[in-house]
């Protein structure tokens, strides 16, 4: 399924895994965090990718990242939060999310995402950039906070997909 320079063509559709399932990639799992506030809205990080495999692509994300060797994903968690966003709590909710999704590294490496979402609240919009890496520095150019209906309407590319009904069944939007 592969071309000769050992990438995916064009036509492949991530909605199947089929590929996937013959060629099983690296599991990388990854804790994910909903941070909001009580004005009910939630944070996001906009990333601008201007080099390498991954150039040109722009999207939201929520905060986050790997889980590493011997943390939890809670713990996994905390420490990004205070990392990526200077916000320092003691514990997270239970995860209120999951998803496994094929996802190409900035490195190229393709890698299954293994993902656990928890819930933060907090009562600042402050965000520290002070524990980021040189790589968050050069791709993650924005914050913004939002709200359920900038979510709806926004024609920009926010992950994960589904936010809001994931932000919803947490009941972050309220009933």
């Amino acid at each position: 399924m592969e071309n000769r320079n050992g990438s995916l063509p064009d036509a492949y559709s991530t909605s199947t895994d089929i590929y996937f399932r013959m060629n099983p990639m690296r599991e990388r799992p990854s804790a994910r965090l909903l941070i909001t506030t009580p004005k009910r809205r939630v944070l996001l990080f906009r990333f601008v990718h201007r080099t390498g495999v991954l150039a040109g692509k722009v999207y939201w994300a929520t905060p986050g990242g790997g889980v590493k060797h011997g943390e939890t994903f809670a713990d996994a968690a905390i420490r990004e939060l205070r990392e990526e966003t200077g916000i320092r709590v003691a514990r997270v909710s239970a995860p209120v999310g999951r998803r496994e999704v094929p996802l190409l590294l900035a490195d190229g490496e393709r890698v299954l995402a293994v993902e656990q979402y928890f819930v933060v609240n907090t009562d600042t919009e402050s965000v520290s950039r002070h524990g980021w890496t040189a790589e968050e520095m050069e791709v993650m150019a924005d914050h913004q906070w939002w709200s359920r209906e900038e979510l709806s309407i926004t024609t920009e590319t926010i992950y994960p997909e589904g936010l809001i009904e994931m932000l919803d069944e947490a009941g972050v939007f309220g009933a």
